[in-house]
């Protein structure tokens, strides 16, 4: 479901927003780049209406949902537009990870940014001059300088803002080197696409002023996630919380997942913890030396690492899509932060669990980190907005619609996405998860218990053997060997696994078995450029399984 955020009327002929006619900026259909560049059969909600936007020159907004596929909105029209897309997106290793997964699929595509020698900023300096590059990347903070002079003088077709309610000291997120990049649009005369996956209405409008946007269109998808299965528990009722989180990582043994705490503190005990019971975990916070911290960051991208413990600092940079589970071993400051913070499971459309310890003792370790602002009103609102949280917790009733209802969307009752709907309890599902170990093993995917579609989840008391996992043990065997090919191309080529293939499209191959490049063709995920790069290793494993 999508609605229009803002009502907005036709750009003139001659305004700055029509400056790229669509005739001009459409000549190949965008379809068609989605088959042949993308490897995608279909857009998902509201990509389709943004990208024709930004094609026609537009201003626009896009509040779509993390794992919604807000990228394509951009890589997709950087292949159709006259001159490079300047992309500003928040974190480094972010960059690259989606330079990286551009590169694969063909694109001309850098990141420019603090970690490059001399020569090599030169170098890519002169390239994006010279209109070499489809896509660029910046950090915000890379605009202060003397480069926010340099951009005036390249062949910039649009302006990306990812993660744009950095920019609004309403959001969740705020980052003052957002605030900076108010006028940029204006400086280089052409269009700009804002991108969020949380933003209130109020923080929607404070970024079009902030981004000075003109008549802009402005699209909203669903903030409902139907794969992302949400549990709630509160702490100090009996529990023992480092047993019960050890309980769920195991149910969900090696499958790729995160621990929010809310202090390095707890960061460095839990996952020492989880060590110690031979879970292959890694700590990371600010606190961490650099080097660490990005050594932790890539071991659990390239599924070296099964578990990362942290604070909210790992966060944005993580586009790792078979991510399948996140539990909040404290409660988070805000609805915007839990929605995005367990928006990183899942972003494959996998079913994935979510999972949230909370007490009003996290509500009073939260007002410690409201001491820095200076301004009362908005300390009491951010204040507000953590008893918000933990009041939608403590009400009960279904999780997935109180969230949208924060959103201004209203849905009906989940029905079976959230343990309130299910009528379980997290704490019976983790007493289940101890007597039943081997029930959530089994080759090609532990935890295969939850490897189907949130209506057609097998609740703990009922006969596991009904899961459909069960019924193709030959797509289990095909999944694990494909899983295994994946992670050994990916580690020669030093990129993370999913920038191969995801988990979806692994496990729509397991299924299908196709034989012939025409076949494999028409899995989901696969395009020309992977196929030629990864094809004929991927089809000789599905004829060597006999499957």
């Amino acid at each position: 479901m999508q609605e229009q955020l803002f009502p907005a009327t036709p750009p003139s002929a001659g305004s700055p927003e029509a400056a790229v006619p669509p005739e001009a900026a459409g000549a190949a259909d965008p379809r068609r780049v989605l088959r042949d560049v993308f490897g995608f059969h279909d857009f998902r909600p509201g990509q389709e209406e943004v990208i024709r936007a930004v094609l026609e020159g537009r201003d626009c907004i896009a509040i779509l949902p993390t794992g919604g596929g807000k990228s394509l909105t951009f890589q997709l029209p950087a292949k159709l537009l006259p001159g490079t897309v300047l992309v500003i997106s928040p974190l480094i290793s972010l960059m690259k990870d989606q330079v990286d997964a551009l590169e694969a699929l063909g694109f001309r595509a850098t990141t420019i940014n603090s970690t490059l020698d001399a020569a090599t900023r030169r170098e890519r300096l002169a390239a994006f001059r010279r209109g070499d590059y489809e896509l660029v990347y910046l950090a915000p903070e890379a605009l202060d300088g003397s480069l926010r002079d340099f951009v005036r003088g390249c062949p910039v077709a649009l302006l990306v803002v990812d993660e744009a309610h950095c920019i609004s000291q309403w959001g969740h997120d705020f980052r003052p080197s957002y605030r900076r990049l108010a006028g940029l649009k204006h400086e280089l005369d052409i269009p700009v696409l804002a991108l969020t996956a949380t933003a209130t209405r109020a923080v929607a409008k404070d970024i079009l002023r902030q981004l000075g946007m003109r008549k802009p269109a402005g699209y909203k998808g669903s903030f409902f996630r139907s794969n992302l299965r949400i549990w709630t528990r509160k702490k100090g009722q009996g529990g023992n919380t480092r047993k019960e989180i050890l309980s769920l990582v195991r149910r969900h043994a090696g499958e790729s997942g995160i621990v929010y705490c809310m202090s390095r503190a707890a960061v460095e005990q839990t996952a020492e913890f989880l060590r110690s019971q031979g879970v292959r975990a890694l700590p990371y916070h600010a606190g961490l030396p650099d080097d660490e911290r990005h050594a932790a960051q890539d071991a659990f991208a390239r599924d070296d690492a099964d578990v990362i413990v942290a604070t909210i600092a790992f966060g944005m940079g993580i586009d790792k899509s078979n991510v399948r589970f996140v539990i909040h071993r404290d409660m988070p400051k805000d609805v915007e932060s839990w929605y995005q913070e367990i928006g990183r499971a899942g972003r494959d459309g996998e079913p994935s669990d979510c999972y949230v310890f909370y007490s009003w003792s996290d509500v009073k370790l939260h007002e410690r980190f409201l001491d820095d602002i200076v301004d009362p009103e908005q300390r009491r609102a951010k204040h507000r907005n953590t008893i918000n949280l933990f009041e939608l917790l403590e009400a009960g009733g279904c999780r997935h619609r109180a969230i949208l209802a924060h959103f201004g969307e209203e849905i009906e009752d989940c029905g079976s996405s959230c343990d309130a709907c299910r009528g379980e309890r997290l704490e019976d599902l983790v007493t289940a998860a101890g007597a039943r170990p081997s029930r959530f093993t089994g080759p090609g995917r532990p935890g295969r218990a939850f490897a189907r579609a949130p209506e057609d989840f097998v609740a703990p008391d009922l006969d596991w053997a009904a899961d459909s996992a069960a019924e193709d043990p030959a797509a289990d065997r095909l999944f694990a060997a494909l899983k295994q090919l994946r992670k050994r191309l990916a580690d020669a080529q030093g990129v993370p696994s999913y920038i191969v293939f995801n988990d979806r499209a692994l496990r729509e191959m397991a299924q299908r078995r196709p034989a012939t490049d025409d076949e494999l063709l028409e899995v989901s995920g696969v395009g020309p450029a992977k196929l030629e790069r990864y094809g004929a290793a991927f089809l000789e494993a599905i004829r060597a399984s006999g499957a």
